[in-house]
């Protein structure tokens, strides 16, 4: 389903290819290590680094080499291919002599790979891994039963994006009409009891008075000028702010006042046929694995708060009615680039396409990221994460120095990742260009990491499904009661039954919003 192409995207060329990708070292500078003389080399050991991004080549490679010049010890980064990526891994590992001491791969894969005996716990004497340097998700993705078995490196969740220049008008024409308010109040206020000015029985200063206002009227008059209304950038943005919505009901009270611009054909469009941009909905009140994500014995599927989310994400359907067949991520961020749009969900792609698009003229606008909203005052939400983490073989002989370097990688050098790579890094306090990419780590910050059970691993295409129905009109509760039971039954290894939640009845309006 589409969920895996958000956390295995090279996998996912790699089939679309037919072929194995490239393997080997791609760093202009790593290979350089070849010219090297032969003697220079032998009395470094080799540390040998697989991942599967290519986009992380150069990088790698920079960093690989600027480590094995202030150690003895050379790191050699090697790409190689997505499909069957842990099985290879664990064959060469028994095997051969050319496994990888460490290895980049997403946390959903880590109980398979520490029951395989491919993830050895981090050695972290220094205490790195911590919430000083790390958001509690990144720290929960990479723990497995209690131990910490790998290092987070980056990430990926989803955010609100908007249209910032739309947002910017209607905060100044919402200024505006408050200043010629307050314009009128203060005029009606000047007027006594008979309607007159408060100084009328002043004739010689009211004169007076009266004759300055036709000169400044008329000398006005003649120069053409109009006085416009021009708020304060700071009072502008507090404005703006204050407009961007915190709740789903605040997108849709949005949507029925929003004078939009021709161009605009939808206030809030996202791609409803992909869990990845859905799962908010329910995130906060779903248990699959409890905090850590590896624990069978919580799960909690089928229950009241999450029935209630999944019928106000139903009820939107009424409000915006996406086709699921007749949309897909990509097509939605163009019609967000095109203007078409107010708001969306995106994952972090969205701000290198953005600016590119910038930089080649087609997106004359300004735009924001912010947390995703929660449904309404009471249901919140909750964002799906997937970090990636550098992970020590526990069939590597240099588990110490391969220690050391993950540390390296995943803290000191993740202060250009994003620069370099379009990878958001998981540490905390790195510094981005552009403060749009920043927004994204608050929202990882609060999200739920993937949960990493082999036993519930289809539980993503099956939510996927069950959102597509509801989506569709079918009973929420029976669809929810029927993932759960199937999800508990594989887990359980027993026919399992869920106990029948009467669904709620409410008003629409709890989760659409009044019209005004």
């Amino acid at each position: 389903m589409k969920l895996w192409k958000r956390i295995a995207a090279v996998a996912a060329v790699a089939a679309a290819a037919g072929v194995l990708i490239y393997y080997g070292i791609a760093s202009d500078r790593l290979a350089d290590l070849s010219k090297i003389p032969d003697n220079a080399l032998i009395s470094k050991p080799t540390v040998n680094l697989w991942y599967t991004d290519e986009a992380l080549s150069d990088y790698l490679g920079s960093v690989a080499l600027d480590f094995s010049e202030e150690k003895n010890v050379r790191v050699i980064p090697k790409l190689v291919s997505g499909l069957e990526y842990l099985e290879t891994i664990n064959q060469d590992s028994l095997q051969t002599n050319s496994y990888p001491d460490l290895y980049i791969i997403s946390n959903d894969c880590l109980e398979k790979a520490y029951l395989a005996g491919l993830a050895s716990p981090v050695r972290d004497e220094a205490g790195f891994l911590s919430e000083e340097n790390f958001s509690r998700p990144a720290l929960e993705a990479v723990t497995y039963k209690d131990r910490l078995v790998g290092y987070p490196f980056y990430y990926e969740t989803s955010a609100l994006i908007y249209n910032k220049t739309y947002m910017e008008a209607l905060a100044a024409a919402s200024l505006e009409a408050e200043a010629d308010a307050a314009e009128g109040e203060a005029a009606m206020e000047a007027l006594n009891e008979n309607g007159e000015p408060l100084d009328a029985g002043n004739t010689e200063g009211a004169a007076e008075g009266t004759q300055d206002a036709e000169g400044a009227q008329g000398a006005g008059e003649e120069s053409g000028e109009v006085e416009t209304f021009v708020p304060e950038e700071a009072q502008l943005e507090e404005r703006i702010d204050a407009m961007i919505p915190s709740t789903i009901d605040n997108i849709l009270t949005f949507a029925d006042s929003y004078d939009a611009p021709e161009q605009v054909e939808a206030v809030f469009k996202w791609d409803v046929d992909d869990i990845f941009y859905n799962y908010f909905f329910v995130g906060n009140y779903i248990d699959v694995g409890g905090p850590n994500g590896d624990d069978t014995e919580s799960i909690d599927i089928y229950n009241l708060d999450a029935i209630r989310c999944l019928m106000a994400y139903q009820d939107l359907n009424q409000f915006f009615s996406i086709d699921p067949d007749e949309v897909d991520y990509d097509s939605v961020i163009q019609e967000f680039i095109d203007g078409k749009l107010v708001f969306t969900v995106a994952t972090t792609d969205i701000v290198a396409r953005i600016e590119e698009a910038k930089k080649n003229g087609e997106f004359p606008y300004e735009y924001g990221v912010t947390n995703i909203p929660n449904i309404n005052e009471e249901l919140k939400t909750r964002s799906l994460s997937v970090t990636n983490a550098v992970v020590v073989n526990g069939y590597s002989q240099k588990k110490e120095i391969a220690n050391e370097f993950a540390a390296y990688l995943t803290g000191e050098r993740a202060q250009n990742l994003y620069e370099r790579t379009g990878r958001m890094p998981a540490r905390k306090r790195v510094g981005f260009e552009n403060p749009q990419a920043e927004a994204f780590g608050r929202e990882y910050g609060l999200s739920v990491p993937i949960p990493k059970m082999m036993a519930t691993s289809n539980y993503w295409v099956q939510m996927e499904i069950a959102f597509t129905k509801i989506w569709s009109g079918e009973s929420v509760t029976d669809t929810l009661k029927a993932l759960s039971e199937k999800i508990m039954t594989q887990v359980t290894g027993e026919p399992f039954e869920e106990e029948y939640i009467e669904e709620p009845v409410v008003e629409s309006e709890e989760y659409i919003g009044e019209e005004e």
